[in-house]
């Protein structure tokens, strides 16, 4: 897989909000090829989007994922959710169940994830994190 960056609900976000910003110049840069989403992202997204009520706002989130890979989530990444959770359960440092899911997804696909949430996926261990809407 020639991908290697997940990119996070907030990322895309800004990028159905502003299509020709700062992640769209960072996708362009890196190569289209070199990233994804996850189907719980895409979930995430259309969510907003239905509970908005917009037309419109349905229109550019479909487009924005119409242009990027969106993945499964797959085996091996049910291994890394049980040992995660267990792992952030016992240190009683929980993260939300869909950001869970989605840094299971990027752990098994071995992608970096890409989100301006550093605080709540920075508390994963051996999980690579950027934001690329920081300066």
């Amino acid at each position: 897989m020639s991908t290697s960056y997940l990119l996070d609900t907030n990322i895309l976000s800004d990028l159905v909000r502003y299509p020709q910003g700062a992640i769209a110049s960072r996708i362009a840069r890196e190569g289209e090829s070199s990233v994804c989403t996850s189907i719980i992202v895409a979930g995430e997204l259309r969510f907003g989007a239905y509970k908005r009520g917009s037309d419109r706002l349905m229109a550019q989130v479909e487009a924005i994922l119409s242009a990027i890979e969106i993945l499964p989530l797959e085996e091996p990444a049910d291994q890394h959710y049980g040992k995660l959770r267990v792992l952030l359960e016992s240190r009683g440092d929980m993260i939300g169940p869909n950001d869970m899911l989605i840094v299971a997804h990027a752990l098994a696909l071995d992608c970096t994830v890409v989100t301006a949430n550093r605080r709540e996926f920075s508390r994963v261990p051996g999980l690579k994190v950027e934001n690329w809407l920081e300066l």
